[in-house]
């Protein structure tokens, strides 16, 4: 009665897990499966217990089911991209784990099979890269469907970005790799489109792939390719290194990609070639991989989320995008550029932020980077009928900071900014007025030191 129980039981929380799962028994007739795996397989249970597998899934047979294959060698056989037709003639992608069950005497008396329905997300990165494979049928056509962003795109007025689009100008006229740091909405994309737009490259493909996107087996099918027969219902396919090639290939957020793929990513880098999954014929590469890392790239690799010998190849050339709140005035040129940009989209006359909203803006520190700034102003005005940004027209978590400021104007922050003039003027009179021996002393930038100086004079 207690087995009967444990059984029950086991049976009832497999009906409220995602992914489908089947047990078969040593000769490979379904013992159980659960409403996920029926559903995604198009089978009835009652009608297909006690069937063999192969009667089940007529594409399927002992030399492409990882069932039977697990059954004879009793080693199990884990993430592995199969393709095959249901009963009522559905393809199905899947990512497959099967594990052998085995006896006290360690022989093998069954197998069980998790299944997880990746067919829509096979079918739309698929659909990405033909569509990338038709946009970029001539250059006319790309140039036209998706204009690049350039150099002068970028919006910025402080000193350390400038000097970063600096270097990424001196850059983007090389061909070596180039690791860009950056968090989330800070501009990585932007940047990297304006290197590509000015580089000898720029009438060539120009291809994104985000590395967080996809599952392992998908995205190296999709940088790859497949050939047909590689795996079960694999076709041949182009990957993005062939689609891409004579241009740049941006990976987003390298360190979200598996291990053993930055193995070989790695080593396209170094001898520019690859092998399609399935295939053994070598095929050559001519493609500038640009990489973004979102934290930094140190804490990455000590994590275990980065490899440390790609990131030395990488590391060629290293630009770092700060963050918003770390770029000073960027904050007020930046708010006027989307005024002016969702203007023309709305049709509107905003004239700009009351002060009460230029505080907020200013000081809050922006965990989203540019792209939350943007979508609050976007939000701000698509419904605003008035000349004017007011704090009832922001997100009331920025209402809420703004109740915060209130509370830190009475204490820390002003008297942080009191000791920091004091500071300044102390230094300022030892180095006799000496604006860069001053900066130096105070260990900050000289343009920083000089903005301060600037703000001051205009607050009196």
């Amino acid at each position: 009665m207690e087995k009967v129980f444990e059984w029950h039981t086991i049976q009832k929380i497999t009906e409220y897990i995602s992914d489908g799962l089947q047990i078969v028994d040593k000769s490979g007739n379904l013992i159980f499966c659960n409403r996920k795996s029926a559903m995604l397989d198009d089978i009835n249970i009652g009608e297909s217990l006690g069937k063999h597998i192969t009667k089940i899934y007529p594409s399927l047979d002992e030399s492409n089911s990882t069932i039977l294959k697990v059954l004879k060698t009793g080693q199990p056989i884990l993430n592995l991209e199969q393709r095959y037709t249901t009963y009522l003639g559905n393809e199905i992608h899947t990512i497959n784990s099967t594990i052998p069950l085995n006896d006290s005497r360690d022989k093998v008396i069954g197998a069980v099979e998790i299944s997880k329905n990746i067919t829509d997300m096979k079918k739309l990165s698929e659909q990405v890269v033909d569509l990338q494979k038709v946009m970029l049928g001539t250059e006319e056509r790309f140039a036209e469907d998706k204009p690049l962003y350039r150099f002068e795109d970028i919006i910025t007025e402080d000193p350390e970005t400038i000097k970063m689009i600096s270097r990424a100008m001196k850059a983007a006229i090389t061909d070596a790799s180039i690791l860009v740091v950056g968090e989330t909405g800070t501009g990585k994309e932007l940047l990297v489109q304006a290197i590509h737009n000015s580089s000898l490259r720029r009438k060539q493909p120009f291809i994104v792939q985000n590395c967080a996107a996809l599952p392992e087996s998908l995205l190296e099918g999709i940088l790859f390719g497949t050939l047909k027969g590689g795996f079960t219902g694999s076709i041949n396919r182009p990957g993005l290194f062939e689609i891409a090639n004579g241009g740049t290939l941006f990976l987003d957020e390298i360190n979200s990609m598996p291990n053993q793929l930055q193995t070989k990513i790695l080593r396209v880098i170094q001898d520019g070639k690859f092998r399609r999954i399935g295939d053994t014929r070598l095929r050559e590469s001519n493609v500038r991989i640009i990489a973004a890392v979102n934290e930094d790239p140190f804490i990455s690799i000590e994590k275990g989320d980065l490899r440390r010998d790609l990131f030395y190849r990488l590391n060629t050339i290293t630009l770092k995008l700060n963050k918003l709140y770390e770029r000073n005035q960027d904050t007020e040129v930046l708010t006027r550029y989307f005024i002016k940009k969702f203007n023309n989209k709305y049709f509107r006359h905003v004239k700009g932020v009351t002060k009460d909203v230029e505080n907020i803006l200013s000081q809050f520190q922006w965990p989203g980077n540019i792209r939350e700034l943007e979508h609050v102003i976007e939000g701000a005005m698509s419904l605003l009928e008035g000349d004017w940004i007011t704090c009832s027209d922001i997100p009331e978590y920025l209402k809420g900071f703004k109740n915060k400021m209130k509370v830190q104007n009475y204490h820390l922050r002003n008297r942080l900014e009191e000791l920091e003039e004091r500071l300044i003027d102390e230094v300022l009179e030892i180095t006799d007025g000496n604006v860069s021996k001053t900066a130096v002393m105070l260990n900050i930038p000289r343009q920083t030191l000089q903005y301060k100086l600037k703000k001051r004079g205009a607050e009196k």
